[in-house]
């Protein structure tokens, strides 16, 4: 009898300890699915949430389990739904549009209002709990129709952040370690949403770092050609002058000498001369004629030279005002347009305006911008005129556009044409003084060199230009709306 009764502990003894390593089995693959789950996806807080609900139920015997976390709404400290498990689609769609209140008498408001671990064996014998709005027909699965509940709270710095809860459909209470367990899935959860909180806030700086290194980066090359433009300026400020003096001389002589010619030939015309020597003199007198007029010619343009040089150097120009943007593009887009009609009477394109009449007023040098304007709408229809020389195909359009747009403090002016485009090495160079691809005699290469120094340093804009090449180049100027605005 007593091997018998031997064999039996012995027996039970086996039992109880297959039921502990199955147990320990058991909570091994739930904390192994957990680290996977977190380590998959480590800053995306509801999956780690979601998998610590997951394994908190399994392992605690719970037949379903809810994170809630505290946000404030209109009517203050709430608790929402944030992650759960084992609850059914209509009770999380119930608890997102009815989160959990400080005066109602559920779980979660007892475990807040107590600061303390909440226990409930069987909510049916606990007079002083109801779960507010909810009814069993209604929600089927979920926190309405369980009997046993577990909540714990999650603290941070001595405050309540959020609320661990688990339930059982059958009245049986929970094991104090199933009690301690649920306690450190709660600690890691609120470790889980500290990561994800620190990594949100190191991505909004990094977003805002790279943002200031752009925007220094483009600063940085604003002032380093505005440098560059203002030791050129200085440089040929020094020139201009100390060749104007000189070149008026040869102008003014010149254009002397021609009427000194003409005079001569006058003269010599009554003058008893044979026909040999009269034809040796017309033929001097009109060689030396065109070669004056040549040099006078020449003189005038480099006289324009001498004055863009000038203008280049200069920091200020004419009168700063408030001026209606959109007519002084207007009136620089028909002068532009008149003025390549009469050089080239063949001439014909598109114009297209897209003026935004919320851009209104803008302080600012209205001769300067005009000059810019005539400058780029001038290339646009060089460009158009060059594709169309080039062989295009029969369905090819010339347009010019400008547009207007209100940035608020700034205005947004664009000019595009779909003419040829700009290849990339010419647009690394555009902006620097003197460079030109226009054939020798057409372009001093001062265009938008002036018209860089005019928007970066007179107005504080910035100027862009997007282009393709053989399709379209569009510029983009960004305009301080006040004079207030530049720095």
């Amino acid at each position: 009898m007593r091997l018998q009764d031997r064999y039996a502990d012995l027996q039970s003894a086996l039992v109880e300890r297959t039921r502990e390593r199955d147990q320990a089995q058991h909570q091994m693959g739930a904390l192994s699915n957990l680290l996977r789950a977190i380590s998959n996806a480590p800053f995306e807080l509801l999956v780690v949430l979601e998998a610590i609900a997951q394994s908190s139920a399994e392992l605690c015997e719970a037949d379903d389990s809810t994170i809630f976390l505290r946000r404030e709404d209109e009517l203050g400290d709430a608790f929402f739904a944030d992650a759960s498990w084992g609850t059914s689609a209509e009770f999380r769609a119930f608890m997102a549009a009815n989160p959990r209140r400080l005066w109602h008498k559920s779980l979660v408001p007892k475990v807040v209002n107590a600061r303390s671990i909440v226990h409930i064996p069987d909510k049916l014998l606990d007079p002083d709990y109801t779960f507010p709005g909810a009814t069993q027909t209604r929600l089927g699965s979920g926190l309405s129709d369980s009997r046993a509940l577990l909540g714990i709270p999650m603290y941070r710095n001595g405050v309540i952040e959020g609320v661990f809860s688990l339930t059982r459909r059958e009245p049986t209470a929970f094991s104090d370690k199933q009690i301690k367990m649920v306690e450190m899935f709660a600690d890691q959860a609120l470790v889980a949403i500290e990561h994800a909180r620190l990594f949100d806030e190191v991505q909004c700086r990094t977003h805002e770092l790279s943002r200031s290194l752009e925007e220094l980066r483009k600063a940085q090359d604003r002032l380093i050609q505005a440098e560059k433009l203002a030791s050129l300026g200085q440089l040929t400020a020094g020139i201009a002058h100390e060749i104007k003096n000189p070149l008026n001389f040869v102008n003014n002589f010149s254009a002397l000498s021609g009427e000194l010619v003409d005079e001569l030939r006058e003269t010599l015309g009554s003058a008893p001369l044979d026909v040999r020597t009269r034809e040796e003199v017309d033929e001097v007198t009109q060689l030396l004629k065109g070669n004056l007029e040549k040099i006078v010619q020449h003189g005038r343009r480099a006289d324009s030279i001498v004055r863009n040089m000038l203008l280049h150097s200069r920091t200020g120009s004419g009168e700063h005002r408030l001026v209606d943007l959109n007519a002084l593009i207007d009136e620089s887009l028909n002068l532009a347009y008149h003025g390549a009609r009469a050089a080239e009477p063949d001439f014909n394109v598109s114009l297209h305006r897209d003026l935004d009449p919320a851009t209104g007023l803008v302080d600012l040098y209205p001769q300067e911008i005009s000059r810019v304007l005539l400058n780029l709408i001038a290339n646009g229809f060089h460009a158009i005129a060059k594709r169309r020389d080039e062989g295009v195909p029969r369905n090819y359009e010339p347009c010019l556009a400008v547009a207007t747009r209100d940035r608020g403090d700034q205005v947004e002016l664009r000019v595009r044409d779909n003419g040829t485009g700009i290849s990339d090495s010419v647009k690394a160079r555009m902006f620097d003084p003197f460079f030109t691809t226009k054939p020798a005699g057409e372009g001093t290469g001062l265009g938008l060199s002036l018209s860089f120094d005019s928007i970066v340093k007179q107005h504080g804009g910035t100027i862009d230009v997007a282009t393709e090449l053989g399709h379209f180049t569009e510029f983009t100027i960004v305009l301080p709306r006040s004079s207030r605005d530049i720095t």
